[in-house]
């Protein structure tokens, strides 16, 4: 029996920085402007050529077109919703962050992506630089307020432009403007995205460094054909899906307890993780599809490769941070119309890797996708914020092992979707790419 427990329809004082007390936002803004007060980012490329081009290869402009959110959105969310009407307002929702104009225009459902309509926009630059506050603290379900108008709002203070007014505001320099979207609770009342949240907690918000500082670098340019040079926020809003970006993120290092072992005997080897570009934890975001997962084979001097699990550790929920061949997701059933529908793999990865990641729950105890239908979460075993994190692995090496050097890899994978998800749904491969974060190296002497 699925339960929901709908936000209700707000038009409150704002709890942060704004410039209007008695605009609508979250819920209460569905259908409150229309798609004609906000101008398309073709207008805005004629004179922030730059700044457009970074925004077309962002995520920001793909947020509604993507394919994969595509198939969630139909496919999962707006089938479900039709199974369970009380849902129609929560997936109705998606598109205030997706394609906030069309939420905004009262525009819900929107066309599919192929129609071509203003939904294709996605995140634009109207949507940002209207901005005038933030509705809820902590911010998040596009808790924005937006104001249409002449005037755009930022972060640089003294602007003129010959085709708008300009005016500085200091929510473009504080972490609550991403919040917006980037925190979400769902109807259960569970934090399904809390990235900003993590980074409030984290060690960077102590220190000043702020989301902008790392996914839009500043950098000496200008922001537009008729502008000054000065120092530029770059647009890029590199992520989860910039393999770039990624790689890196997690520094590896492993060694053995011994270097010199004899055929017979057992081997310790410890995997050192440390999270050392991420202000936030690893993973963050859609953490319901997003799997990490470390992976280590032996190698010995005939060429053998072996596979090595990961040494358990005995905390509670363990079994979902360890891979297996178990099914799960089952609650896709539903709006694929599937009765009895038995899952697809859980993992997709080597059985015995370690996995870094916080299982999202239905309300029946069952890992979900479905971050409407997540009822309670699962152990956190991400990485969070400068943590390293120690993994063993305890081998006895195997009769057939040659004598000589045997090499060991270490290698930290990461997918923004499951694979197994991705196949039954039909997601393109590169949704489910394995994208590298990082690898270590060590080897030990077999003697005899």
């Amino acid at each position: 029996m699925l339960r929901f427990f709908l936000t209700p329809m707000m038009i409150l004082s704002v709890t942060t920085v704004t410039l209007s007390q008695d605009l609508p936002f979250g819920e209460a803004a569905l259908g409150s402007k229309k798609y004609d007060q906000y101008e398309k980012p073709e207008v805005c490329k004629s004179c922030h050529t730059d700044i457009y081009q970074q925004w077309t290869q962002a995520m920001m402009s793909q947020s509604y077109t993507h394919h994969w959110d595509e198939i969630e959105y139909f496919d999962l969310a707006v089938a479900h919703a039709e199974k369970v009407p009380e849902l129609r307002g929560v997936v109705d929702g998606c598109n205030g962050c997706h394609t906030p104009l069309a939420y905004l225009a009262g525009d819900v459902t929107p066309p599919r992506p192929e129609e071509g309509s203003r939904a294709n926009e996605g995140v634009s630059c109207e949507v940002c630089h209207t901005i005038v506050g933030v509705g809820e603290d902590p911010p998040h379900n596009f808790s924005y307020i937006s104001s249409p108008g002449e005037t755009k709002y930022g972060a640089k203070p003294g602007l003129s432009s010959p085709h708008h007014d300009t005016e500085y505001l200091a929510l473009f320099e504080q972490t609550e403007l991403c919040a917006n979207c980037h925190n979400e609770k769902n109807p259960f009342g569970i934090w399904v995205k809390s990235t900003q949240l993590e980074w409030k907690e984290g060690p960077y918000s102590q220190e000043g460094v702020l989301c902008f500082n790392c996914h839009m670098p500043k950098a000496l340019g200008k922001n537009a054909k008729m502008s000054e040079e000065d120092m530029v926020a770059q647009h890029l809003f590199h992520g989860a899906h910039d393999p770039g970006k990624v790689g890196g993120a997690v520094e590896l290092r492993m060694h053995p307890d011994e270097r010199e072992v004899f055929y017979d005997e057992v081997v310790v080897l410890s995997v050192q993780l440390f999270n050392a570009k991420a202000g936030h934890k690893i993973p963050t975001g859609s953490v319901e599809d997003r799997i990490v997962w470390l992976d280590v084979n032996a190698t010995d001097s005939e060429g053998k490769v072996y596979h090595l699990p990961v040494d358990p550790k005995g905390f509670e929920g363990e079994a979902y941070t360890i891979a297996s061949d178990e099914l799960a997701y089952q609650d896709m059933g539903l709006p694929k119309g599937i009765d009895s529908f038995a899952g697809v793999q859980r993992d997709g990865v080597p059985v015995g890797d370690r996995i870094f990641r916080m299982p999202y729950l239905d309300p029946e105890g069952r890992m979900t996708i479905m971050q409407w239908n997540t009822e309670s979460l699962g152990v956190d075993y991400r990485l969070a914020p400068r943590e390293t994190k120690i993994e063993t692995f305890t081998w006895e090496l195997p009769k057939d092992i040659a004598f000589g050097m045997v090499t060991f890899e270490a290698r930290l994978n990461y997918q923004k979707l499951v694979k197994p998800v991705a196949d039954f749904l039909g997601v393109p491969d590169e949704e489910s790419e394995v994208i590298l974060i990082n690898k270590a190296n060590t080897w030990i002497e077999v003697i005899d």
